[in-house]
């Protein structure tokens, strides 16, 4: 464990020397702004840190015997090879958060990257090597959208994997499921969300605003834990939607990533504004009032107007379904038992967000929202520190944290007899 501590570590230091290029990878293959890019490439190398540290602590157990003459002993052992499938909006997070606590472990691992953004996890890999992790301990298969299905199929069907860690939609989780069900593989899944930010008469209305730009807008709204329907109680209803179009209109500046005042990158491909086009037209057909935004944007190709809809109902679909977009919908609420009811109603469960500045609601509330992670009076809540996961369909397993290497650990019970 102190060998895999610190070649772990080194590859962490690796990343640190190389960040700048790191993040213009990033912002070469997804378009996210450079400074989101860099932040990420901090926020990725924090996992192989976090998880250099981890490996010296995989403690097992010794329990007291009901029986004189036995001792029993809990071991815990590495997986085996654990296949690990990621996205394109977090290119190079989502493998170290994943790969850090497999090596750390103790397994070895094969990494699928999206098809959009294979160079990110390939500038990994060149790294590992430097940092002196053996060949074959970290592999990169990246292959075309064509094949993507077939490599998915074989990694999760192949007996001489033990493990799959898939970070993605929930559609694709399911199909991954079900192929591993075939040989009982241990499965980590971190799915779709639908995560709803709920603002309060009590709310501190300014701090609200900004958490809301910061949790909805970041890499153009294409997180899995970004918002993707707001709830503002009718105390403060006007007075926020006011406010937060206003900061959409100073604060957010659209263009190409590489542009130094550029918040807003493009969207990742057609099909991706397609979306965005298809919520806002159903929310309008159905009442909903465009406050700003709400079109393609003048830079052309991929580029979508940070967009407000307000007079938002439940039976729009954006408020049904994931947009991954730059799309903030307004639901109006009067109780908070309505408020959490209706965020409540979703098949998916990952983040939720509230403001609030009463102790018994901030309490009540944290308590009832069925998802796996609560930012209360934060827009931005994800941390190395933190357990990162979801309920009902956002997944399975958390990840980071101290909780995350045991997705790679089997516990083996050892009885120790006729002493």
């Amino acid at each position: 464990s102190q060998e895999r501590s610190a070649r772990l570590r080194r590859w962490y230091e690796l990343m640190m020397e190389n960040k700048e290029e790191l993040a213009r990878i990033i912002t070469a293959e997804n378009g996210k702004p450079l400074k989101e890019a860099q932040g990420e490439i901090m926020y990725s190398a924090s996992f192989l840190e976090w998880f250099a540290e981890e490996a010296r602590r995989v403690y097992g157990d010794v329990i007291p015997a009901s029986a004189k003459d036995r001792r029993i002993l809990v071991l815990k052992q590495p997986v085996g090879v654990a296949a690990i499938i990621t996205p394109w909006n977090f290119p190079s997070a989502m493998i170290t958060r994943k790969v850090g606590a497999a090596l750390a472990a103790g397994c070895t691992v094969v990494v699928k990257p999206a098809e959009d953004t294979p160079l990110s996890a390939l500038a990994l890999g060149e790294l590992a090597n430097q940092a002196g992790i053996p060949a074959g301990v970290y592999n990169v298969v990246p292959c075309s959208r064509q094949q993507t299905a077939a490599v998915g199929e074989v990694l999760c069907t192949d007996p001489l994997v033990s493990k799959i860690s898939f970070t993605g939609s929930t559609a694709t989780g399911k199909i991954l499921l079900k192929h591993a069900a075939g040989t009982v593989k241990r499965v980590s899944m971190e799915l779709g969300g639908h995560a709803p930010f709920i603002v309060f008469d009590s709310a501190n209305v300014d701090r609200a605003v900004a958490g809301a730009l910061a949790s909805k807008y970041r890499n153009s709204g294409q997180t899995c834990v970004c918002t993707n329907r707001f709830l503002v109680q009718k105390g403060i209803h006007d007075e926020f939607v006011e406010k937060f179009a206003k900061a959409i209109e100073k604060e957010l500046h659209v263009g190409n990533g590489f542009d130094a005042k550029t918040t807003q990158g493009p969207l990742i491909n057609e099909k991706a504004v397609e979306k965005v086009e298809k919520h806002i037209k159903d929310a309008v057909s159905q009442g909903a009032s465009v406050v700003t935004g709400g079109k393609r944007h003048s830079l052309g190709k991929n580029f979508f107007e940070p967009t407000l809809l307000s007079n938002v109902t439940t039976k729009m679909v954006c408020t049904q379904e994931e947009t991954f977009g730059p799309l903030a919908p307004v639901i109006k609420f009067e109780t908070e038992a309505e408020a959490v009811a209706i965020a409540n109603a979703a098949n998916v469960g990952l983040a939720g967000y509230f403001y609030s500045q009463d102790p018994a609601q901030i309490w009540r509330v944290a308590e009832q929202l069925e998802v796996g992670m609560v930012g209360v009076n934060e827009g931005i809540i994800s941390s190395v520190e933190c357990p990162f996961g979801g309920v009902k369909e956002s997944g399975l397993g958390r990840e980071g944290s101290k909780y995350g290497i045991d997705e790679y650990l089997e516990i083996k019970y050892v009885c120790f007899g006729g002493l």
